[in-house]
């Protein structure tokens, strides 16, 4: 898995990570919030924009709780990490430590079996430093035999529903990579959440995300959007070394494109979405939600012009 490959080699280039930091110090909270959405049947009001673990991945105990400071004072309520993200569920946890009751913590498993995802989900509580997080989510939920195998005897859900019980977990949701699984956990089981992929180019030259997006409306769920300001695959001589190491894909170009991809993304009937963890990329992310109006026609052509021809990085029917 591709994207798994980018995680766990990514501890090599915390080096390359510093270049992003000149606006750190001089960054200033805004004058008006950024606004929050219901997230759907839970009633959670939530702001536009989470904040990404991977956005303190690989960083100092105090570059983390500078960045979960000014997002904070910046109006964001909504943090989403993973195990798999590397140390940013130790980075995030004490970093969120002052904030967490006024916080929505929204934290994944990639456990498919009762004991694996029970263990996950204790050790996360532990680094997170929390007795409970508002969402756990089944992470990456793409193919069809791991949601058979989430839903079946001894599944994971097993552990989701007893950790509801024991106030460990308040609701229950899944990211997806693939349109045909996402709809199925849709059909067969009442999710309070989904997180997927919606983005321009996906949208325009895979035909990914409308079908999503319209059975999560009807279903009544959160929505929650990922690659919001992702572009195409890297080129093959990049993808082990390339200007962006906390981005798996090839962004949007910053700033323009990637502002005009989150307004694009924002503009759907979505609660939130998560930028990428390049610290550029999200501090980008929070001036455009603080100031969001919908793209004009002239400017989503112009976007969605530049999309044409695009390498998606993902494709329909694909299990990824």
């Amino acid at each position: 898995m591709e994207r798994r490959a980018f995680l766990q080699g990514a501890a090599l280039t915390a080096a390359a990570l510093a270049s992003n930091r000149e606006a750190q110090a001089s960054a200033k909270a805004p004058s008006s919030p950024i606004a929050r959405r219901t997230l759907g049947r839970t009633g959670e009001q939530l702001s536009i924009i989470g904040f990404g673990g991977i956005v303190v991945m690989n960083e100092t105990t105090t570059d983390a709780k500078n960045i979960v400071a000014e997002a904070v004072d910046r109006s964001i309520n909504y943090f989403d990490v993973a195990p798999s993200y590397g140390n940013a569920q130790e980075r995030l946890g004490p970093a969120l430590a002052l904030y967490r009751k006024n916080c929505f913590l929204a934290c994944k498993t990639e456990g498919r079996k009762k004991d694996d995802s029970r263990k996950q989900l204790e050790e996360s509580l532990r680094l997170l430093q929390t007795d409970h997080v508002d969402l756990y989510q089944f992470h990456a939920l793409t193919k069809m035999a791991d949601l058979d195998t989430v839903l079946g005897p001894g599944g994971a859900m097993e552990t989701m529903e007893t950790a509801k019980k024991e106030g460990k977990i308040r609701f229950i949701g899944f990211s997806v990579h693939s349109a045909e699984t996402a709809l199925a956990a849709m059909d067969r089981y009442h999710f309070d959440t989904i997180l997927f992929p919606l983005n321009w180019v996906l949208f325009t030259q895979a035909g990914f995300g409308p079908q999503i997006l319209k059975k999560a409306q009807e279903k009544k769920m959160g929505i929650l959007a990922l690659k919001s300001m992702a572009k195409t695959v890297w080129p093959a001589d990049q993808k082990q070394i390339h200007p962006e190491p906390k981005c798996w894909y090839q962004p949007a170009a910053f700033p323009d494109q990637a502002s005009l991809g989150l307004r694009w993304t924002l503009g759907h009937p979505i609660t939130a979405a998560i930028p990428p963890g390049d610290e550029r990329y999200f501090r980008l992310a929070m001036d455009v939600a603080q100031n969001f109006k919908p793209l004009e026609a002239p400017e989503e052509q112009a976007l969605l012009a530049g999309g044409h021809g695009v390498e998606p990085i993902f494709h329909l029917g694909n299990d990824v």
